[in-house]
């Protein structure tokens, strides 16, 4: 999207006008309503992207824009190199029905037609055969976890198994994209919650572009690898989950995400620090005890010539070396310490943050130390984005 707004009202092209000259959202009230502000965003190829905010913010005309459903009043919306504000209309429908599938929150099921036969209603709309259609359909269905459920009638099932056949029904259809509007939010809690769990895995096997409205943070920060948070038609910030919690672009993104439960949501890596004493394997004790000296510290990490973690060695271990004239820490004895991954949760540090008082190791997938994190750290990243200045505690 390149700087799109979309006017819902009797004069369209003057409320942008005056939009784009500093007017606000309520002084353009005389020439239509200003659902979306000058929105520009970009949405990356095999990504989930969250746009989510408030009732009213703007998403779910955003997304209407995104499969043509609504023109933009200004501004260019493209999938690929197609310009959906300047294709015809033949010209767009084509481009739905190869591209772009959209799952709706009120499940938007045939009620006379089974669940195969819903699943495979798009192909039937594409010419597909029946015989073709029903197998890419059952296929779908099994993908959801609805195989054995082909002769059902909606009626028959649940609201989450209904929403399964939305989302088969998308599947069915193979596009590139799918475009998912508050799909989970008619469900129970529980029910939305393996729902997120079984898009999640499905992204993993197929690989989609999918674009996900929501007005739950807390769904839009576990299922999005990038969100663009909106309010009163505009993007305040575009960023991932990491990005938005640790560096509000301002007040408004902070007060939004305060109650956002942080530890499960910040990752090892973005709160590491720079070790305070690490040293070669090869190194020998009288480099240790300088090392840590210097640091002031009681111990060093110990790595090797990779830079995978080894250990640790306390000074009182690198003293009694030095003493007994030991050249190399490989002929030590190393001390194992706690570690986790650069993308492990907060919520997964506390256990061996509380193991010993060293600060717990950070290792990359090859386990190269990375970083640490010391306890100060950890509740530090806990505490709650300061709204007063848009920027987190120091």
């Amino acid at each position: 999207m390149e700087n799109v707004y979309k006017v819902f009202g009797p004069r369209p092209s003057e409320a942008v006008r005056r939009l784009e000259s500093g007017a606000s959202r309520d002084e353009v009230k005389a020439y239509g309503t200003a659902a979306v502000i000058d929105a520009s965003l970009e949405v990356r190829a095999g990504e989930i992207f969250v746009v989510m905010g408030l009732s009213g913010s703007g998403k779910s005309t955003l997304i209407r824009m995104l499969n043509g459903l609504w023109r933009p009043s200004a501004g260019r919306v493209l999938v690929g190199d197609d310009d959906l504000s300047a294709v015809g209309a033949r010209e767009l429908r084509a481009l739905r029905q190869a591209r772009v599938s959209m799952v709706f929150q009120h499940f938007a099921l045939l009620p006379h037609r089974t669940v195969l036969d819903n699943a495979a209603y798009p192909l039937e709309i594409q010419g597909v055969g029946k015989k073709e259609r029903r197998a890419k359909a059952g296929d779908a269905l099994a993908l959801v976890g609805l195989d054995g459920w082909e002769d059902s009638l909606p009626s028959q099932l649940s609201g989450g198994m209904r929403q399964r056949v939305g989302l088969a029904r998308a599947l069915a259809a193979d596009t590139d994209i799918l475009l998912m509007d508050e799909a989970f939010s008619a469900l129970d809690p529980l029910i939305r919650r393996e729902m997120q769990e079984q898009l999640l895995d499905l992204q993993r096997r197929l690989g989609k572009t999918i674009v996900f409205i929501t007005h739950d943070l807390n769904e839009a920060m576990h299922i999005g690898d990038r969100i663009a948070v909106m309010r009163d038609g505009r993007i305040a910030q575009v960023g991932t989950a990491e990005q938005i919690l640790s560096d509000p672009a301002n007040d408004y993104v902070a007060q939004f995400t305060a109650d956002v439960d942080r530890s499960r949501v910040l990752t090892a890596s973005a709160v590491m620090v720079r070790p305070a004493a690490v040293v070669p394997l090869t190194g020998g004790p009288r480099q240790a005890s300088r090392t840590m000296r210097d640091a002031q510290v009681p111990a060093a990490y110990v790595v090797d010539r990779q830079r995978v973690l080894r250990g640790v060695v306390r000074d009182t271990a690198a003293a009694a070396a030095l003493r007994a004239g030991r050249e190399t820490l490989a002929d030590l004895e190393l001390d194992d310490v706690p570690s986790v991954r650069t993308t492990t949760p907060l919520a997964d540090v506390f256990a061996p943050a509380a193991e010993q008082p060293l600060p717990v190791a950070v290792t990359d997938d090859d386990g190269r130390l990375v970083g640490v994190v010391p306890r100060a750290t950890l509740l530090n990243a806990m505490a709650p984005t300061d709204t007063t200045t848009g920027g987190t505690d120091e």
